[in-house]
């Protein structure tokens, strides 16, 4: 008898055991995932465009096939090998997540560009330039996918440099349960997204009632606005996200710490001299001052990536390099 009880105790030490380490995980997913929004919420904004064009009945599809491919991106590609260089090269960790906060900020610069001075891409024009709709899904998932393996390198980095615990398990299934859920919570709100005007279309044709169908064409009406106000919310994430991974690192690793302390001395300064939300207006400051960060950075790797990285990278790979 006192043997089945100590072997009880056992377990019911066991069972407090397993249920901290699920409230660490739980904890640390949390704080990860919140760290990682701004890129999440550009994550989200960027995936639409990939299905248009598309029939009604091949966006489903489309993007179930890139959610498989941000799936393997994070859990098969990114975990095991950030994993690794956390464990035998940490201190590539920053540098990495600058580079990638560069071309958050370049990419966000760019669109920026594009937007008040439109131009056309002859290397994507031409890519896309067939009359073979499987040919042309298949390219466009493989643009996704490749677009995904960026921001999901960002994500997957920002939530392991947030795990304070230094257990390799705990970092790995938090990661993996930070990278699950953002890629179900982005792509299932993107599905949502992309056939809520067929929604409402249907509501609209169909409705039994008039307040039914008055909602149906509020859908319809709507969607568009959405998008670019998606558009505009993402752009204005990989700018803020980017410059404040680039100014961050750069005051960690000592090399230009100017850019980070100004921007938060302040944020401080303008969030005393009001009298309420202090925390929220410090936040908002220092995301507004990041964001100008990014976009100069931006700016000024427009040119380096589209007339020295572009054309080296032309040259080694063999294929065009993108007009710009």
């Amino acid at each position: 008898m006192s043997g089945l009880l100590a072997l009880l105790d056992d377990v019911a030490a066991i069972a407090k055991v397993a249920a901290s380490s699920v409230d660490d995980i739980a904890a640390a997913a949390a704080k990860a995932g919140t760290k990682a929004a701004g890129v999440v919420i550009d994550d989200a904004a960027v995936t639409p465009k990939y299905v248009h064009g598309f029939s009604a009945e091949r966006e489903l599809p489309i993007i179930w096939k890139i959610s498989l491919g941000s799936l393997r991106n994070k859990l098969i590609v990114l975990l095991p090998g950030l994993l690794a260089l956390d464990h035998f090269a940490p201190w590539i960790i920053t540098p990495l997540l600058m580079l990638g906060g560069a071309y958050l900020c370049f990419e966000g610069a760019e669109k920026l560009l594009h937007a008040f001075a439109p131009h056309a891409d002859a290397g994507v024009e031409q890519d896309y330039d067939t009359r073979d709709p499987a040919h042309l899904e298949e390219e466009k998932v493989a643009g996704a996918i490749k677009t995904d393996f960026i921001l999901s390198a960002e994500i997957m980095t920002i939530a392991l440099a947030t795990i304070e615990s230094p257990s390799f398990w705990l970092q790995a299934v938090t990661l993996a349960v930070v990278g699950t859920i953002i890629t179900v919570g982005v792509y299932g709100a993107v599905a949502l997204i992309v056939k809520m005007d067929d929604v409402g279309l249907h509501l609209a044709a169909t409705g039994r009632t008039s307040a039914g169908r008055a909602l149906g064409r509020g859908l319809v009406r709507g969607m568009p606005r959405l998008m670019t106000l998606l558009s505009t919310v993402g752009t204005a994430a990989m700018l803020w996200v980017g410059g404040n991974i680039v100014t961050h690192g750069l005051e960690v690793t000592h090399v230009w710490p100017w850019p980070y302390e100004t921007i938060h001395h302040a944020a401080e300064v303008v969030a005393h001299a009001v009298p309420v939300a202090q925390g929220f207006v410090a936040w908002l400051v220092t995301a507004a001052l990041d964001g100008v960060f990014g976009l100069i950075l931006g700016l000024i790797l427009i040119p380096v990536a589209t007339r020295i990285i572009g054309p080296l990278w032309a040259a080694v790979s063999g294929k065009k390099a993108a007009a710009h």
